[in-house]
């Protein structure tokens, strides 16, 4: 799907009529999501500007996401960087191409953003903006975007730890029945949580990555870019930085929490294990007396004692019921 913006009066239009030679002349900026082959002829066609494939936009090397080709008019860059679409829901990657030529500016997207059709609908300074006033635009609204997903993250994971480290215990310091299971049972949800938000976070990594590296290559490799852009793009690159140490910052957070989160998921398993294992003791002594006492011999003294079966359960009691006091006294219960 092509969209096409023309700029009146610092503000973009989008071309009614994409289809159409005619009202395509004017327009600076071309965003064409989802391509399909007979869209980038056209769009090739009508532009005269190579557009990359969806495999040459995923090339992981610096090299092939940052690349410059001479022409009559200026230098044209062909720029590719992961996309994070929905960051603060569990969001996924995909590509973004930029060719950037000094009179035009084409991206190419392979998912919808809301950061894309939002940016559009805003005026723009200068009144008249070139294509690399837009992209710097569209970085800008990028990393404020991001930003926020990460503020967003950062309070979800606040509100983990409060739940996680503010715990109420009783007198004894545990947790008891309906309230011990609701716990473990949030505890295992909270590992997908976690794993959802690290995932993302990484996502946002990549991308803040991809934009640290376009900004001074676009400096350094397009002489017609205005002087004035410079400071533009050296704050894209400072916010860029900031983030990226805010990120840092989550990720050692989030891996925090998940030690954490796993840990009391352990001590929860162990102590059920020491249950059944108190259990299992308890339960040896009495087995013990019952298989002595059950043994099929002719000569057994107390098979004819009339107070034989009594004793039996006397003696089976007293060695369940001591290992309980035994155990208590040594704190293990």
């Amino acid at each position: 799907m092509l969209h096409a913006y023309a700029c009146h009066g610092g503000k973009l239009t989008q071309v009614v009529e994409p289809e159409s030679d005619d009202h395509l002349r004017d327009a600076v900026w071309f965003d064409i999501e989802s391509p399909t082959p007979e869209e980038i002829a056209d769009l090739t066609r009508l532009t005269g500007l190579s557009i990359p494939a969806e495999a040459d936009l995923a090339e992981i090397e610096s090299s092939s996401r940052l690349s410059s080709e001479a022409a009559p008019t200026g230098a044209v860059l062909t720029l590719s960087m992961p996309l994070v679409y929905r960051p603060a829901e569990g969001g996924h990657s995909a590509p973004l191409g930029i060719v950037l030529a000094p009179e035009r500016l084409i991206t190419v997207r392979f998912a919808p953003s809301l950061v894309f059709q939002n940016f559009a609908s805003q005026p723009h300074e200068p009144a008249e903006p070139r294509s690399a006033d837009i992209l710097v635009g569209l970085f800008e609204a990028l990393v404020d975007r991001q930003a926020d997903a990460l503020e967003q993250m950062r309070s979800e994971i606040d509100r983990m730890s409060h739940h996680i480290f503010h715990l109420k215990l009783d007198a004894a310091g545990k947790l008891e029945g309906a309230r011990r299971r609701q716990q473990e049972n949030d505890l295992r949800a909270m590992v997908t949580t976690l794993g959802r938000l690290y995932d993302s976070i990484s996502l946002i990594r990549d991308s803040q990555l991809g934009i640290a590296r376009i900004v001074p290559y676009i400096g350094t490799s397009a002489a017609w870019v205005p002087k004035s852009m410079a400071a533009r793009l050296k704050t894209v690159g400072q916010d860029v930085s900031s983030l990226n140490e805010f990120i840092t910052h989550l990720t050692d957070k989030v891996q925090f929490m998940l030690d954490a989160v796993l840990g009391l998921i352990n001590i929860s398993q162990n102590d059920l294990m020491k249950v059944l294992t108190i259990v299992s003791v308890i339960g040896i002594p009495p087995t013990l007396v019952a298989g002595i006492y059950g043994m099929n011999f002719v000569n057994i003294p107390e098979l004819h004692w009339s107070f034989g079966y009594w004793y039996g359960l006397a003696v089976i009691a007293v060695t369940g019921v001591a290992p309980l006091f035994w155990f208590r006294r040594k704190g293990w219960l």
